[in-house]
């Protein structure tokens, strides 16, 4: 049986990650979603709420389960007893990135093989930074991400302050 960890902080998930996901599902026997406990970069929801959020989006899918963890993602994969990390790429920019993470991550654990999908091309624009930022300006974001991703973002947004709202990460769509 193989098992492959399709690792990433999925703040919030997204229609990419989704497809992504279901697309690796049908190459391994078992996806495990690893949602990432502590990154290093401003989050909009908590561990707990991204975990929550990833769960309902594969609520229906019996090979996929998902898991919190903490730390490299080569530890995640030997405590489970996974051989695979699945990344994907959206944009050529992501390859040297993914690249070199796949090199470091070989170095740690020459067992574990990374194997990168490209994003469909309907999601390869979307991450979760642009998601957020249109979210926060109230657009429509009903074709980017599930309806309870869009229903969490719109409560959080509307909890947070204009003042808390700027000190996300974004992108352009204000200009």
């Amino acid at each position: 049986m193989i098992r492959a960890v399709f690792p990433g902080t999925f703040d919030p998930i997204h229609n990419g990650h989704i497809d992504i996901a279901l697309r690796a599902v049908k190459l391994f026997d078992e996806l495990v979603v690893a949602v990432y406990d502590r990154p290093l970069k401003e989050l909009l929801f908590s561990p707990e709420e991204r975990l929550e959020l990833v769960e309902q989006a594969f609520m229906n899918e019996k090979k996929i389960t998902v898991s919190l963890f903490s730390g490299l993602i080569v530890n995640f994969c030997r405590e489970i007893g996974s051989q695979v990390i699945v990344r994907g790429l959206r944009v050529f920019s992501d390859f040297e990135l993914e690249f070199r993470m796949a090199l470091a991550n070989h170095r740690l654990d020459p067992e574990i093989d990374v194997v990168a999908l490209i994003t469909s091309e309907e999601h390869s624009f979307l991450s979760g930074s642009t998601v957020k930022e249109i979210a926060s300006l109230n657009g429509d974001v009903t074709t980017l991400v599930p309806v309870h991703v869009q229903n969490a973002l719109t409560k959080r947004f509307a909890e947070l302050s204009d003042e808390a709202r700027g000190g996300l990460p974004m992108n352009s769509f204000r200009d």
